[in-house]
């Protein structure tokens, strides 16, 4: 089993990892662990390994070219193809519209988005040479079910479902099978890489994680069991499984009148500080 992870190093990425080794060490197991954080990486690469792993850190930038292309080289030398590709690097962004400029937005495309377009482009040839292969796209539940005040990063997340979708349809005829992944709100240090111009984008995304239900570990377990099932929307949350199907069945007025009431008191603490 050969798997690379994006955003290996921290957060979800890792805790996918530390999950696949768990299920795995006893089959054989080969991890690359591809971020822009080398410390966190070898940290992480130390812990696969002391599991029993062979896992190895890659430091990539998901926005360069050169570095996409340097990362889909070192597999191929390494390992001759891939299992799994996980599309996981990703930032969170935060704000009014007019809180958020066109560089944020751009930035955050280029990260969540290209980022992906670029490493899917650059594996997507050994997983054609050996006829298999498995792409798992991390989107969230914010690109099914958006709330107000993160205009860039729903947005991101609505576009990497739809792609997804095309990935999914279009890859098939390959005997490539594509999953995108939409977790609610978890314990993790995705806030950290998060951007925002208004204060009160930082508290709201920090009470959401702090009132989280569901630790980085369970997230893991819940995309390991629904993978292995070769599902192809996987929502990890209760919530967010309730969210989305009020959406679907819901009519369209109603849902909007519903989360209209729902968000009214974030709207309130968002343009305090506008």
């Amino acid at each position: 089993m050969r798997i690379l992870i994006t955003g290996g190093a921290t957060g979800l990425g890792q805790a996918i990892a530390l999950k696949w080794t768990e299920k795995w060490v006893s089959k054989d197991i080969s991890i690359c662990i591809a971020d822009i954080n080398q410390e966190r990486g070898d940290e992480t690469v130390d812990m696969l390994s002391a599991q029993g792993a062979n896992a190895f850190y890659v430091h990539c930038d998901i926005t360069s070219d050169n570095d996409v292309k340097a990362l889909a080289q070192t597999i191929e030398t390494r390992w001759g193809g891939v299992d799994y590709v996980f599309n996981n690097a990703g930032v969170a962004t935060g704000g009014s519209l007019l809180d958020e400029t066109i560089e944020q937005w751009q930035w955050v495309f280029d990260i969540n988005v290209l980022g992906m377009v670029r490493v899917s482009r650059a594996l997507l040839p050994l997983m054609r040479k050996q006829c298999s292969g498995y792409f798992i796209n991390v989107a969230s539940q914010a690109g099914l079910t958006p709330i107000p005040y993160m205009g860039s990063y729903n947005s991101v997340k609505a576009a990497v479902v739809s792609f997804s979708e095309t990935m999914k349809l279009e890859l098939a005829p390959d005997n490539i099978n594509v999953s995108v992944v939409c977790p609610s709100f978890f314990k993790t240090n995705l806030d950290e890489s998060m951007r925002s111009n208004n204060p009160a984008s930082h508290k709201m995304i920090n009470k959401f994680f702090a009132k989280a239900d569901m630790t980085k570990e369970e997230v893991a377990e819940s995309i390991y069991q629904q993978v292995s099932q070769g599902k192809f929307l996987i929502l990890t949350h209760k919530l967010g499984k309730r969210a989305f199907l009020l959406k679907k069945l819901l009519p369209t007025q109603r849902y909007i009148s519903n989360m209209l009431n729902q968000t009214k008191t974030m709207k309130r603490a968002m343009e305090k500080h506008n």
